[in-house]
């Protein structure tokens, strides 16, 4: 997960920091480090993508047209 995209998918969710931070067990400051672009590690990124996933995100991997996010199609 790209920087950009940990910030596209917030904006598409209507959530902030604090709230993702809580879903992913990390503190708001560490959403807001990986939203800079900074190194973390690995399970931390994972944990933040997770509670996105969670909360109705989907990533777009980069496949020549650029990474990005999406809202997965909510199912009856």
């Amino acid at each position: 997960m790209l920087a950009v995209q940990c910030k596209m998918a917030r904006a598409a969710l209507g959530l902030g920091v604090r709230e993702i931070a809580e879903a992913a067990k990390v503190s708001p400051d560490t959403v807001v480090r990986l939203e800079r672009g900074e190194a973390l590690r690995e399970r931390t990124v994972d944990a933040i993508r997770a509670a996105l996933e969670a909360a109705g995100v989907e990533f777009i991997a980069e496949n020549g047209g650029g990474a990005g996010v999406r809202l997965r199609e909510k199912r009856p």
